[in-house]
């Protein structure tokens, strides 16, 4: 008996032409003649940016970092916080035909030096207050690096930006770019295991971008008299893509934000009157429920786009009342899915009615299928699986990892999100239900299991130890760990929080140490952590 055919949902908005001949760079600034004068990126307390400026300065740069010896191909970490700098940094090193590797500067020692290992970085661009970690980085990377400081004052051990930004843009050289180079290589979990590095390339990039905002009825419309609210961290995906890059695109004004904190950021919308405001959950409960909201002008918010974890529909309920001519919808993505899946409908140039607790439609010129979890069967309308999705904006793999690969992107070319949903019949819309994907989300930023596990495991009085992730109102999901001592070991639950808490970042710390006879395990041994999170449940 034949099996039945497979269901594939596509955007109800039509396909568009992508223009996958051109580079990233030369993708974003298609159209930069036509806003050149405009401001680009705006910062709250320092020099403002012309589009016509920051593409300037993005050849410049590129032609120093062929001086410096970075050649295409090479990969450049960018260790830096929301600045200018990484803007122009990011896009130099795309037309030079490198790729960035984008870190967390808050990460410990440890975790730089990992992702320093898996992208081979010949150079680290960091500012002076991050640069202290670097010389244990060096003690445990693999090969020999060079490091490169951006703030005002040269630092006494290390290159400074200035041998970029002072180069002759005239003498830039010509860089055969094909849409399959590497331009971006974040890291991610996927849906199991430790971080990997994630291949997007020029033809990735463009085609998500494309997918968000090019177009005659664009999913999310942004003009060039927006202004695009950048506080989330441009280190991830969601802020990489969604916010800087489809705003160069479209020729709307960045407001750069080193970091968040609500008063500051308050300021912000109401000073620089923000129109799009790219945020979390997190933030958003923030602005939802602090009454310090109440003193400020956000009447220029028109649009509130949610994304990196889900939107609870009371929660979506209390920030509209707050700003009720505001659009509010969410996103959904993954860093290798390139990253957006699906886009709330409502942001569209030609709107369509949501639902509250949407994460949107499927992107154009994709396709997505969901599957049972089980049997790998395609399912239908209203249907729970995993949900699936094929097309020109996922990643090329991870770095150096085929087996992963082949793990998440299957023969068909559709990659597997681990993420389980539903696609209502009526109106199209996906709805996140479950996880089969083992990562942690902590306010948006994903803290692998299997990380904590092997740093537990690391220690001489744990025989055993498995995480997971534990419900939190603020930070939608903390990480606690299930712990099997040594026979007779004296050790404290506070003393093992600490031992972790010295080897992450803050996101990635345990916030409940509970201790076991056994950990549960199949057959093959892998952890059920479904026994383990009906405990917590239980608790």
């Amino acid at each position: 008996m034949e099996s039945p055919p497979e269901r594939i949902f596509r955007s109800k908005l039509p396909d568009i032409d992508i223009p996958h001949h051109l580079s990233l760079p030369q993708y974003c600034f298609e159209h930069v003649a036509e806003f050149a004068d405009r401001p680009c990126l705006v910062q709250s307390n320092g020099k403002n940016y012309t589009f016509a400026e920051v593409e300037l300065f993005s050849r410049r740069i590129a032609t120093g970092f062929s001086q410096l010896g970075i050649e295409k191909g090479d990969v450049v970490m960018l260790l830096l916080p929301n600045c200018v700098e990484f803007v122009l940094l990011f896009l130099g090193l795309a037309i030079r035909g490198a790729a960035a590797t984008t870190c967390n500067p808050f990460y410990t020692a440890q975790e730089i030096a990992k992702q320093v290992n898996g992208s081979r970085a010949k150079l680290i661009i960091t500012q002076a207050a991050f640069s202290e970690k670097l010389t244990e980085v060096a003690d445990a990377a693999y090969h020999s690096f060079e490091v490169m400081t951006t703030d005002n004052e040269a630092h006494p051990k290390y290159l400074h930006f200035s041998l970029l930004t002072e180069a002759d843009e005239s003498k830039c050289p010509q860089v055969d770019i094909h849409p399959d180079d590497v331009v971006a290589l974040p890291y991610s979990s996927g849906t199991t295991g430790l971080p990997k590095g994630v291949m997007l390339t020029h033809k990735s990039l463009i085609a998500s971008i494309a997918q968000q905002v090019d177009g005659e009825n664009p999913n999310i419309y942004m003009n060039p008299d927006d202004v695009v609210l950048c506080v989330l961290p441009m280190f991830h995906i969601y802020s990489l893509n969604t916010v800087l890059l489809c705003s160069l695109r479209i020729g709307a004004s960045i407001v750069v934000m080193t970091k968040f904190e609500i008063v500051a950021l308050l300021e912000v919308i109401q000073r620089f009157k923000v129109t799009i405001a790219p945020l979390v959950p997190p933030i958003v409960l923030a602005l939802a429920k602090n009454p310090v909201v109440e003193k400020y002008d956000l009447s220029s918010v028109r649009m509130l786009m949610s994304g990196a974890a889900p939107l609870g529909k009371d929660l979506e309920a209390s920030f509209q009342a707050r700003v009720p001519q505001a659009v509010i919808g969410q996103g959904y993505g993954m860093t290798e899915a390139g990253p957006v899946l699906a886009m709330c409908l409502a942001f569209a140039k030609e709107p369509f009615a949501v639902k509250a607790g949407a994460c949107g439609t499927v992107v154009r010129n994709a396709e997505v299928k969901i599957i049972d979890p089980e049997t790998g069967a395609s399912l239908s309308y209203n249907e729970p699986g995993e949900i699936c999705i094929r097309g020109a904006q996922i990643m090329k793999g991870y770095v150096g990892d085929p087996e992963a690969t082949a793990n998440t992107i299957d023969k068909e070319g559709f990659l597997h999100t681990g993420d389980i949903g539903l696609i209502e019949d009526d109106d199209e819309e996906i709805f996140i239900v479950d996880r089969v994907k083992e990562i942690i989300k902590f306010k948006g930023f994903q803290v692998p299991p299997a990380e904590l596990e092997a740093i537990l495991l690391s220690h001489t009085a744990i025989v055993d130890a498995a995480c997971v992730p534990k419900k939190d109102e603020v930070a939608g999901e903390v990480p606690v760990a299930f712990v099997v001592r040594a026979h007779n070991a004296d050790i404290s639950a506070t003393s093992i929080r600490e031992f972790v808490a010295k080897q992450v970042v803050f996101y990635k710390k345990l916030h409940e140490v509970y201790f076991v006879e056994a950990i549960p395990k199949s057959p093959s041994g892998k952890i059920l952590r479904k026994e383990l999170k009906l405990r917590l449940e239980q608790m």
